[in-house]
């Protein structure tokens, strides 16, 4: 069976939903997601505005790459990193984080879920 490629037009002009946590201004939505039940895979964009940070337990692997603006990022070891634009993430399945930003953060995410599982 063929099936054609999807095209999501100039994603990061749309508005983010909240991600709905008490006080963290976060927004989140997902774009595209797999018809794969078995090995679901969903991307999409988390933005970060200043004031509380996030805290984010990862049920599910992860890959973020940083878009625009600046995130610190912690995580339960300890390590701590501020990453900027076009830097790229991994948080494996168990990780707890913590984002944070000064200003803004924008990251393009594709992890290994099904859609709203965030």
């Amino acid at each position: 069976i063929n099936m054609a490629f999807k095209l999501f037009n100039q994603i990061t002009n749309e508005e983010l939903p909240s991600m709905e946590v008490e006080g963290v201004n976060a927004y989140l939505k997902d774009f595209s997601v797999s018809t794969d039940s078995d090995k679901p895979i969903t991307s999409g964009l988390f933005r970060l505005k200043a004031g509380e940070s996030l805290k984010y337990t990862y049920t599910y692997h992860e890959m973020k790459f940083i878009v625009d603006g600046s995130f610190t990022v912690e995580d339960e070891t300890g390590q701590k990193e501020t990453v900027k634009a076009g830097d790229l993430l991994y948080f494996p399945k168990g990780t707890e984080m913590t984002f944070t930003t000064d200003n803004f953060g924008l990251g393009f995410f594709c992890g290994q879920r099904g859609e709203g599982e965030a």
